[in-house]
């Protein structure tokens, strides 16, 4: 079954977004159970880790669901470019009592042995962020039936994983929460909204499109698939979830957001992330260009947040979320999911009784 198949077979077109740090293993077999497709955040697991939960995922879920890798670059900074990197952090780590990391010996897990432990455990979908497989690793995934989904921030990037033998694309708009997936372009030139980007990318490309970033609710639901996606992929709503592996913290900034809460940084991890406003984002806004790339960055903040996020302190953690975080409700993400598709049902028919005046 080809993905365009395997999606138009799902009895709800709702993919739950993979979201290191907030998405659990919970969450993806609740929403996989409830007729949505759940996904494993892989990004920061290890290959060991990464074949134990598909296998499980397999098992308890009787559903399809998939299993997302970031691609991390590899990094090997200089002493001096972490030195100065540490520098900028000390305040934050004094002021949380904390002495400043050593330097790593490792800044991210090897995408290699990750994307190995993928092809052997052969999910029914993999997709992938950052960054673009090659064709002989696209058929790689294929040789063990597993599909590939790319995510494209761009028409060119859509048409880049096409190349590649990609099976379908994921349409990340600009309203998305966490870090972006450009890979081919800027930032400036890669932050396209949703709506434009997946009707762009279905225009431009033979392939199955999932619409993903600011999609909320049934209302949204139902406009990713006005616009042509073959299903819509929703991360932020799942952030109260009952399911949510969220800090407390991260969870109380969701429910005291202000009328336009997140802000574009890179400050956190060195890769221009959507997440809610705080004092580190604000404080570091002027020296955030300087700051080094993901994932070198990402692994010096890693202690810092860790402790903001024991001291309840959310001004000094990455609370990813998205331009719609404002919508965010608590509840069992299957229970969710559920009444998302009967809420889209319900746009759907109301929209069809204006037109047909």
């Amino acid at each position: 079954m080809d993905l365009r198949a395997q999606l138009d077979a799902l009895p709800i077109p709702i993919l739950q977004a993979p979201m290191v740090g907030a998405s659990s293993f919970e969450m993806a077999l609740a929403v996989s159970k409830a007729g949505g497709m759940g996904h494993l955040a892989a990004g920061a697991m290890a290959p060991e880790a990464i074949e134990a939960a598909v296998a499980a995922m397999r098992e308890q879920s009787g559903a399809p669901f998939g299993v997302n890798l970031l691609m991390a670059p590899s990094a090997r900074p200089d002493a001096a470019e972490v030195d100065r990197a540490l520098a900028r952090l000390a305040p934050w780590y004094a002021e949380l009592g904390e002495a400043l990391p050593a330097h790593p010996n490792e800044f991210a897990p090897d995408f290699e042995s990750q994307l190995a432990a993928v092809v052997r455990a052969a999910p029914p979908i993999a997709s992938f962020t950052f960054s673009i497989l090659t064709a002989a690793q696209v058929e790689a995934l294929h040789s063990v039936g597993t599909l590939v989904v790319g995510t494209a921030t761009t028409v060119a990037e859509a048409r880049a994983w096409a190349d590649v033998g990609a099976d379908g694309i994921c349409a990340q708009g600009f309203e998305a929460g966490g870090h972006r997936g450009h890979f081919l372009a800027e930032i400036e030139a890669s932050l396209v909204g949703t709506m434009a980007l997946t009707t762009l990318i279905g225009a431009a490309v033979d392939l199955p499109v999932i619409a993903a970033g600011g999609i909320m609710d049934g209302r949204g639901v139902a406009a990713g698939l006005a616009l042509g996606a073959s299903a819509v992929q929703m991360g932020t709503a799942f952030l109260l979830s009952d399911q949510t592996s969220a800090s407390q913290p991260w969870r109380r900034s969701i429910t005291s957001v202000g009328d336009e809460p997140t802000r574009l940084t890179r400050a956190f991890t060195g890769r221009f992330a959507r997440g809610i406003d705080n004092r580190f984002m604000r404080e570091m806004r002027d020296v955030e260009g300087d700051v080094p790339a993901y994932p070198v960055q990402n692994r010096l903040t890693q202690a810092l947040r860790a402790a903001a996020s024991k001291a309840d302190d959310p001004e000094m953690i990455s609370s990813w979320a998205g331009q719609g975080v404002g919508l965010a409700r608590p509840g069992d993400a299957g229970e969710m999911v559920q009444a998302w598709w009967r809420e889209a049902k319900d746009a759907s028919t109301a929209l069809q009784r204006r037109v047909g005046r």
